[in-house]
């Protein structure tokens, strides 16, 4: 069955956490005890109706403040596919948490109080879609009740958001206006908004083409641990296992093991259930190749005729995430790309991105906490990488602080750097 992965985002008090809450409740995909104890939970709290918020909202902060912290994760699936939700902080403080949770989601979901409007925060996160590049996004206009449902105002803030998309590159846009609290639109198609005929949000989630997201053109296996079992049954057992990050793999194929550049071909490729003919994203999977060549974890088995960038500098848009220490020109880190660790330096700051005005700050001297930059790295050895904007996967990395071993960043290479 097929897997969509969906970012929620938004304002504070726009009603992420309650939306969740009642996907999960009127899809019926919660147990008894679950809601028992967010009822429970509500009435302890004083609120007049169960708040199925508490669902998602899962840190005992969040729940005394009433806003979300945190990522929170939630499984659930229908008949047609299997979900992973992943709800976002809505606060500017918790960027950093919202580039993690949408980092690897196909589409993203920002919510907008249909009194309230388009605000800062609404459109710093349709740009962090953006610049994520989510594939696909669904504004939903939430607190339809409290506007009577008029259409009148829906529409206008339709027309807001997308005068203000156009100038991002999201190649899938869908308006929806619904009521969390009640229900509307969320499963079922509301009878309250009659003059809304397009989906409900489920029906949407449901629906939406994923599979053409994936990059199935150019092959790329980084190679995550080697498997060399000390038996006397496979004496002579060679497999290199990992999560292939693009195209697809056959067995028969000629490859190319990068970085040493020896040739080879498919001998087979196996997985926990089997082996199999083909494998493609995201597919975990060991391949065995036909030829004794050396290959360590960090290398990267591709297509002859179909390599990646292979540079040692780096030009990339870095999202700040540690507030001890700053980035800035100098800085000495560890950049973790696929399964490649190295050492890196930080060669330059292009420029700070203000994510609420799309304004760049050429002057600016670090990176601080939740900030947002272009830099360019220089490596201690080459990176097979591709752009961001062609594979997610390999167009991605972190940066890790030697001295604590803590992740301070994660990026998004543009392209190799002169």
């Amino acid at each position: 069955m097929e897997m969509l992965r969906f970012a929620t985002a938004g304002s504070v008090d726009d009603g992420k956490s309650t939306l969740i809450g009642r996907l999960l409740y009127d899809a019926k995909t919660i147990f008894e005890d679950q809601f028992e104890a967010v009822e429970k939970a509500s009435i302890q709290m004083g609120a007049e109706y169960t708040n199925l918020a508490l669902l998602t909202d899962g840190l005992r902060a969040e729940r005394e403040q009433g806003i979300t912290i945190d990522v929170a994760y939630r499984y659930f699936a229908t008949p047609r596919r299997k979900f992973i939700i992943a709800d976002t902080p809505g606060h500017i403080q918790y960027t950093r948490n919202m580039v993690t949770g949408a980092s690897t989601a196909d589409l993203a979901i920002v919510l907008i109080d249909a009194r309230k409007g388009v605000l800062e925060q609404s459109k710093r996160h349709a740009f962090l879609a953006s610049l994520l590049r989510i594939p696909h996004l669904v504004l939903a206009v939430n607190k339809m009740d409290l506007v009577d449902y008029d259409q009148g105002r829906f529409e206008a803030l339709r027309h807001e958001f997308r005068d203000f998309a156009a100038k991002l590159n999201i190649a899938d846009l869908a308006f929806i206006p619904v009521s969390a609290l009640h229900g509307d639109n969320i499963v079922d198609r509301s009878a309250n908004m009659s003059w809304y005929q397009g989906p409900s949000l489920l029906h949407h989630l449901e629906e939406v083409h994923i599979a053409s997201d994936r990059n199935l053109i150019d092959a790329r296996f980084p190679v995550q641990y080697v498997i060399r079992p000390q038996s006397d049954d496979y004496h002579d057992y060679r497999g290199y296992a990992g999560t292939v990050a693009g195209g697809v793999f056959r067995t028969g194929d000629e490859v190319t093991v990068l970085p040493s550049g020896f040739r080879s071909t498919v001998k087979s490729i196996e997985t926990f259930d089997g082996p199999v003919d083909e494998a493609f994203s995201p597919m975990a999977v060991t391949i065995r190749i036909n030829d004794e060549i050396d290959v360590s974890r960090g290398d990267m088995i591709v297509r002859p005729n179909n390599q990646p960038t292979v540079a040692q500098d780096i030009d990339a848009m870095v999202c700040w995430m540690n507030e001890r220490i700053s980035l800035r020109p100098g800085s000495r880190l560890v950049i973790k790309h696929t399964t490649r660790s190295t050492k890196v330096i930080v060669r330059d700051l292009s420029y700070l991105l203000d994510v609420n005005t799309l304004h760049r700050d050429e002057s600016a001297a670090a990176l601080s906490l939740n900030e947002i930059g272009r830099v360019q790295l220089r490596s201690q050895a080459p990176l097979f990488f591709d752009e961001y904007r062609r594979n997610r996967q390999t167009g991605s990395f972190v940066l890790i602080d030697e001295a604590t071993n803590v992740t301070v960043g994660a990026g998004m290479i543009l392209g190799s750097a002169s």
